[in-house]
């Protein structure tokens, strides 16, 4: 009886083991089949630029640094839309980019944010980079044509709404010239004088050019003058890597939990561990569903979780054996 129980024993948990396996590999795959697929990737598992800038001004104010890291986290969404840009310590900005794969370019552009302003026939500055509050790439139907052209729209600051509504009511049916490094990226007709602040710039034969366009210019009314204190470039073969020796040490821990339990609780064992596959299919869609972004210390937390998981099982299971002991149906 103990020889066929055994047999079973064993039997069952060869098959929670290839269950688990089966879970864990095909869900968090190092390849990104299966569950894994939609799963986004932080900078340390999929590789990208990090690049830390340091402030000119050592004491700039917080409204300052806000604007800045505002700005540059919309320049950084242009390559990646999970890329981050924080503030570290009182001048110090960390903007880390996942995922892209023209490294030498993104360190390039993001390295020299560059100046901007605009200028008008005469040659006079009627706008500087600063004036600008915001810049967005978009869509629109030509009045004249009725087909979609794709635009940018801006938005100014309140005092650059004031110098623009001058600018526009002395430069009418006259260019507009957008300089970005001592390069003109566009030069737009003023057809109305513009007093409220919101401008649109057409002419992009695509979204892509209006959205470089609109990057350029939000970059270049970066409120503070930074210089790049350091930049690496995070290589995705390590984070694969990482991703692959991670998994390996979640599925080993994975299966001895689920041996333990089995061995040692029978039947109450394999539910438990049945619960833990469930749980482990239950957190890859709430990655895939909520967008989550997974780095290596997540994928330590997910593993530490499904250690944990198991405790309340071993409480539960432990305090019954308690009560048979004592006569307890």
């Amino acid at each position: 009886m103990n020889k066929t129980k055994g047999i079973i024993v064993l039997l069952i948990t060869v098959l929670v083991l290839g269950g688990l396996g089966f879970a864990v590999g095909v869900g968090f795959g190092p390849t990104g089949t299966g569950a894994a697929k939609n799963i986004i990737l932080g900078l340390d598992l999929a590789g990208g630029v990090s690049i830390t800038y340091e402030t000119a001004d050592a004491n700039p104010s917080a409204e300052d640094m806000s604007d800045t890291v505002y700005k540059l986290q919309k320049r950084a969404e242009t390559y990646s839309s999970e890329a981050e840009v924080y503030q570290e310590g009182a001048n110090h900005i960390n903007i880390d980019i996942p995922g892209v794969s023209n490294a030498d370019e993104v360190l390039q552009e993001m390295g020299s944010p560059g100046s901007l302003y605009f200028v008008d026939t005469s040659g006079n500055t009627v706008l500087q980079g600063t004036d600008v509050a915001d810049a967005q790439a978009g869509s629109q139907q030509s009045q004249e044509t009725n087909a979609v052209e794709y635009v940018v729209s801006l938005t100014l600051t309140s005092e650059g709404a004031e110098k623009f509504a001058t600018a526009t009511q002395e430069n009418l049916n006259k260019q507009i010239a957008i300089i970005y490094d001592d390069e003109v990226i566009s030069s737009p007709v003023v057809k109305a004088v513009i007093s409220d602040g919101k401008a649109i710039i057409d002419g992009m034969d695509s979204f892509e050019e209006a959205e470089n366009l609109a990057s350029m210019i939000r970059i270049g009314g970066l409120s503070l003058e930074l210089n790049e204190l350091r930049s690496n470039v995070v290589g995705a073969k390590l984070g694969g890597q990482a991703i692959s020796t991670s998994l390996t040490a979640g599925a080993i821990g994975i299966g001895l939990v689920a041996v333990i339990m089995i061995v040692v609780y029978l039947i109450p064992g394999l539910a438990s561990a049945l619960a833990l596959a469930i749980y482990t299919l239950m957190m890859m869609l709430i990655l895939n569903a909520f967008d989550v972004t997974l780095t290596l210390p997540g994928i330590a937390g997910i593993v530490l979780s499904i250690g944990m998981a198991v405790d309340a099982n071993v409480i539960i299971f432990a305090r019954i054996r308690e009560e048979i002991a004592v006569g307890t149906s």
